[in-house]
């Protein structure tokens, strides 16, 4: 996984924290909008979080800007103490944010809502990227709820409603995703990476893209000459219906993917893994769906 790659800079890091992070576990800071403070380790996870609180408390994101790699993202000591003054912290879990791991093993008493750990078991291997799994973004958020209900009373009829309606919205979503299937079966695509792994899933798309390249991709490596042959070949031959470009991190070798997609007029799906600025979760994810629906459209025109 990238998030091995922070490892030693965390290390580092971690030395200079225990000090500022170390008072913090039985203080937890308080916020003017209410009695509960939470951090996130993205804004991906700061928005579920903020459709949950409303006004009633703050929420703080790590990493708010696209530029960012959560994988390798290194710690501050600022960050640390966020972390560890927080009523509750919500991360992806999964070894994405494993800095945020690696502070908590510090702060064991700090309330926690990582996303991953809520993952509904399959027969397949967990992918990490589960801000794009609707069910389990649901689930974070009536979490979220109980746990905010704890830590403030008050507003806890607030916190569930919030995350209710939340629910419901993204159900929406998911339905939409379910949609995909049906209009379009037996579709497939390559991607650069496996972020949008459970947005595929729960479209009913097939991801033809080799394991080889999938993997050396994750481990930040280049993939061997034939895995790379085979996913330009599948493009070339329009053997998939679009391909799906993690538009955070390009390589020469995503480039190559991206220019072959456009010289063989083969659908590009757009996706990242933190918010576009100025919008929040819900919106991200219809925004990705609708996109996923128009490009497998315009690939079914083209092939008629």
């Amino acid at each position: 996984m990238r998030a091995i790659r922070a490892a030693v800079g965390l290390a580092l890091s971690t030395s200079l924290i225990v000090g500022v992070a170390g008072c913090g576990q039985d203080n937890k800071a308080t916020s003017d909008h209410g009695a509960a403070s939470i951090v996130a380790s993205t804004n991906v996870w700061g928005s579920v979080a903020s459709a949950v609180t409303g006004d009633h408390a703050s929420v703080k994101s790590i990493i708010d800007s696209p530029a960012e790699d959560p994988h390798s993202f290194e710690v501050t000591p600022a960050d640390a103490a966020a972390i560890a003054d927080a009523s509750l912290v919500v991360y992806n879990g999964g070894g994405y944010d494993q800095w945020v791991d690696d502070v908590l093993a510090g702060h064991p008493n700090v309330a926690t809502v990582s996303a991953y750990s809520l993952l509904k078991p399959t027969e397949e291997p967990a992918n990490e990227h589960v801000f794009y799994d609707i069910a389990t973004a649901q689930l974070a958020a009536t979490r979220i709820a109980d746990r905010l209900a704890q830590a403030d009373p008050d507003h806890a009829d607030a916190y569930r409603t919030n995350a209710a309606e939340f629910g419901k919205q993204a159900g929406a979503i998911l339905q939409s995703e379910r949609a995909i299937a049906q209009s379009h079966p037996g579709a497939a695509v390559v991607a650069t990476e496996p972020v949008a792994h459970y947005l595929l899933v729960n479209s009913g798309i097939v991801d033809k893209t080799p394991e080889g390249f999938t993997k050396a991709i994750e481990e930040d490596t280049d993939p061997s000459p034939a895995d790379l042959a085979a996913v330009l070949d599948l493009i070339k031959n329009r053997q998939v219906s679009a391909l799906v470009y993690n538009a955070q991190t390009q390589t020469a070798v995503t480039k190559q993917l991206q220019d072959a997609a456009q010289q063989a007029s083969v659908p590009i799906v757009t996706v990242t893994e933190t918010l576009p600025a100025g919008i929040d979760y819900l919106t991200w994810q219809r925004q990705t769906v609708d996109q996923l629906a128009s490009q497998l459209d315009k690939a079914a025109q083209t092939t008629r």
